[in-house]
């Protein structure tokens, strides 16, 4: 069971019939539930037990005590060895012929996949796409029969305080029925640039990885992924990813086996109190451009590093997040227009959405400041490959933050490069000091921090 290091935008019709659902109205007020039987009885038959077998390097090592007593005071190394490792978890049936929806981590990169029905049928199966984004994958069997299903509902009809059923093989006990609550929604846990987490206290525990989370009418609503807990097991605090925004990714990966999302070329962070005065705003909101992709759909739309975006296609942006879902959600090659200030003025462009790299793009956090107190050094060679600077990169370097400075209170650390001063450039360690000795009370910095740039704002 994967552990998070620590809402819903508009989902795209289904273009597949078997993952069609019937929406049904959610009631005012719901009666506590008798018994969740019918719920358990209907959805059982097509939740499965997943074994999944990768091979892994471990440090080489044959158990000799010699060998590790020459290794430990000889320094001697042995070669890595390969070693498999086995992974358990869930998943649920959502076609006849055998498709089967879990988690990614799950059995990505597996050698060999397993799947028993809890009539006791073994199949092997293919893994036919997976979606780290987002934590999903869908494998396929080829199963003796029509495979039994469940039905896929609306997550967006669930409202926190619904009664939800988890149905799962926790530490490989299988067919596992656990109830609880929706505890919250749109739960950002740090676990991709998708979160939107069902939080459930309804029982998950390793091995409920990819199981289905269901409402009281036996429909999906979730895919039960991430706990979090202290010493792995289960403390009430579970969470599923939404199933409106699997659909989509569901059908992506059975046509194409992988997912195709929209891509703006840019770089975005969100704003903070002091980066929102820094750029004339009465509170934060919308999504602040650090990196403009040279030739990308952005750049020749006229889009500029600083320019805030605080609108999509008409609809407010709150955060980053946000955008990001929503931008990845349009179609490739459809075009969007975004609302943006710029100088404290409003503007409108259009831009033609591409398909976004396979990669996720790294984003830099940054605390509000409070104040400054820092020592700069030129930008040599070495220390551009110590700090994983890249090339183009030219700036002054920070070299030493006083511990309750205002530099250290705006999250700067050593080894930041400085590349902008009030939207200044600087080039030298001394033109970047007497950039930050003309500047007010207030000043608004571009750093690099390794391959990543970002905003920050200091004040004193």
């Amino acid at each position: 069971m994967r552990k998070p290091k620590a809402s819903t935008g508009s989902v795209m019709a289904l273009g597949l019939l078997w993952l069609s659902a019937t929406v049904r109205p959610v009631a005012a007020v719901s009666a506590v539930p008798e018994s969740f039987a019918a719920v358990a009885r209907e959805a059982k038959p097509a939740v499965v037990n997943i074994s999944s077998t990768r091979v892994v390097r471990v440090p080489g090592s044959t158990g000799d005590p010699t060998e590790d007593f020459f290794r430990q005071f000889f320094g001697e190394r042995l070669p890595p060895r390969l070693q498999k490792q086995q992974s358990l978890g869930s998943g649920f049936i959502v076609s006849p012929d055998g498709y089967i929806v879990t988690n990614a981590h799950v059995v990505q990169q597996a050698e060999q996949i397993h799947v028993k029905l809890s009539n006791r049928d073994e199949y092997d199966a293919k893994l036919v796409g997976a979606d780290p984004k987002t934590d999903v994958a869908l494998i396929k069997i080829k199963p003796r029969g029509a495979a039994p299903i469940v039905r896929l509902g609306d997550s967006d009809a669930l409202e926190v305080g619904d009664w939800v059923v988890a149905i799962g093989n926790p530490f490989g006990l299988a067919e596992t029925v656990t109830a609880g609550i929706a505890s919250a929604k749109g739960r950002v846990i740090g676990a991709g640039p998708y979160d939107d987490f069902i939080q459930t206290d309804a029982s998950i525990n390793p091995g409920n990885s990819g199981g289905p989370l269901l409402n009281t009418q036996g429909e999906v609503v979730g895919i039960n992924s991430a706990i979090f807990s202290r010493s792995g097991g289960n403390i009430g605090i579970g969470f599923a990813i939404p199933i409106n925004l699997a659909k989509h990714v569901i059908d992506e990966l059975r046509s194409k086996g992988k997912v195709a999302r929209g891509g703006l070329g840019i770089n975005i962070q969100d704003m903070t109190p002091a980066l929102a005065q820094s750029f004339g705003l009465d509170h934060p909101t919308g999504g602040l451009v650090v990196e403009v992709e040279p030739g990308g759909p952005a750049d020749k739309a006229g889009i500029q590093r600083g320019d805030v975006i605080i609108a999509y296609n008409g609809a407010p942006i709150q955060d980053s997040r946000q955008l990001t879902v929503m931008v990845a959600e349009t179609s490739i090659g459809q075009s969007a227009d975004l609302t943006l200030l710029r100088n404290k003025h409003e503007l409108t462009v259009t831009v033609q959405i591409v398909e976004q790299p396979a990669g996720p793009r790294a984003r830099v956090e940054r605390r509000p400041s409070k104040g400054w107190g820092l020592e700069v050094t030129d930008l040599t060679s070495g220390l551009m490959r110590r700090y994983d600077i890249p090339r183009n990169v030219r700036g002054a370097m920070v070299q030493q933050i006083e511990p309750d400075g205002p530099a250290a209170d705006a999250g700067l650390e050593p080894g930041d490069v400085i590349r902008q001063v009030d939207r200044q450039a600087v080039t030298s360690a001394r033109n970047c000091q007497q950039a930050l000795e003309q500047a007010g009370n207030r000043v608004l910095l571009l750093i690099q921090r390794g391959p990543v740039s970002g905003y920050a704002a200091m004040a004193r």
